[in-house]
C-alpha cells in the first residue's frame, strides 16, 4: 500500500486538475428502469457527477475537465447551469470506451499531474484526501484507488509488489486482494503511450493501465477501506449506505475537532 511513505516525494504540485469521464450510456441501469442518466443519478441527494466535482472543490482542485457523449443532453444541460459557479471545461465526444475518453481529454492534462475519476465511483471523502495528499507529493507515473471490497461483476484486480508497485492487473479475484476503484493520479508522461497503444488495439481503459506497466511505467496503489461502482439498480442503494457512512464520520470528524 502506498497511503504513507511513498516512494519518489517532491514538492507538492501547485495546480490541481480534475478529470471525469462521464461519456458512458449506462446501459445496464436502463436496462433494470432506471432512466436518469448515470452523471445524474441521485446519491445521498445529490447527483454523482456534482458530488464529485464538490468534493474536488473542496480538497483543492482548481481546474474540472469532463468529456461527456453527444447524446446526453441533460447532463450537458445540467453542467451548462452550474458554469455559473463552477469552472467547469465541458468536453462533448461519443466514445467507445473509458480509455478513449481520457484520450479526448488530453489537450487539457499537459500541464502536470492531474486526478482522472470515473463518474460513478463513491468512496469516503476522507480517504480522497489522503490520497491526495500522497498523489501531490508523488512523481511516480500513477497512483491507482484500490480497495479489498470487491463487488464488481468485472472488476480490475491488481497483483503488486511489497512497495505497492503494480505488477499485473487481473479481470479476475484469483491470487489478488485489491481492484481498482475508478480514481487515479496520473502524469501527463503516459500520453506518450496513446500512439502505440492505439496500434496495439487497447479498446478498454483497463488495457491502457496493461499497456503502462508492460512498457515500465511506475504506477503504484493507494488502499481505500471500501469503494462502490454504480452500474446496477443494488448498487445505488450500497453507494447511498456508504455515502451517509461518510457524510456521518466528516460530521463527527468536524464536531471531534471543535
Amino acid at each position: 500500500m502506498r497511503g504513507e511513505g511513498c516512494e519518489g516525494m517532491e514538492h507538492a504540485h501547485p495546480t490541481l486538475t480534475m478529470a471525469i469521464i462521464a461519456a458512458g450510456e449506462g446501459s445496464r441501469l436502463k436496462q433494470e428502469g432506471i432512466e436518469t442518466p448515470k452523471p445524474l443519478v441521485t446519491i445521498h441527494g445529490e447527483p454523482m457527477i456534482m458530488r464529485l466535482i464538490r468534493m474536488g472543490i473542496r480538497h483543492g482542485v482548481q481546474q474540472i475537465h469532463v468529456v461527456v457523449n453527444e447524446n446526453s443532453r441533460d447532463v450537458l444541460n445540467y453542467l451548462t447551469q452550474q458554469l455559473r459557479e463552477i469552472p467547469l471545461n465541458i468536453v462533448i465526444r461519443s466514445t467507445p470506451s473509458s480509455m478513449h475518453s481520457l484520450f479526448a481529454l488530453e489537450a487539457f492534462l499537459h500541464t502536470g499531474p492531474f486526478l482522472l475519476t470515473t463518474v460513478d465511483s463513491i468512496f469516503r471523502e476522507a480517504e480522497f484526501a489522503a490520497f491526495l495528499d500522497t498523489a501531490r507529493h508523488s512523481t511516480v507515473d500513477g497512483l491507482l484507488a484500490v480497495t479489498h471490497f470487491i463487488d464488481d461483476e468485472k472488476p480490475l484486480c491488481v497483483v503488486t509488489d511489497t512497495e505497492g508497485r503494480v505488477l499485473q492487473f487481473s479481470d479476475t479475484v484469483d491470487g489478488c486482494d485489491t481492484a481498482t476503484g475508478g480514481l487515479y493520479w496520473l502524469s501527463p508522461r503516459i500520453f506518450g503511450e496513446i500512439p502505440s497503444a492505439l496500434e496495439a488495439d487497447c479498446t478498454r481503459l483497463r488495457n491502457f493501465l496493461r499497456h503502462l506497466v508492460a512498457h515500465s511505467y511506475d504506477l503504484r496503489t493507494f488502499r481505500f477501506s471500501k469503494m462502490i461502482d454504480v452500474d446496477h439498480a443494488s448498487d445505488i442503494e450500497a453507494a447511498e449506505a456508504l455515502a451517509a457512512e461518510d457524510e456521518h464520520d466528516n460530521i463527527e470528524s468536524v464536531r471531534m475537532s471543535r
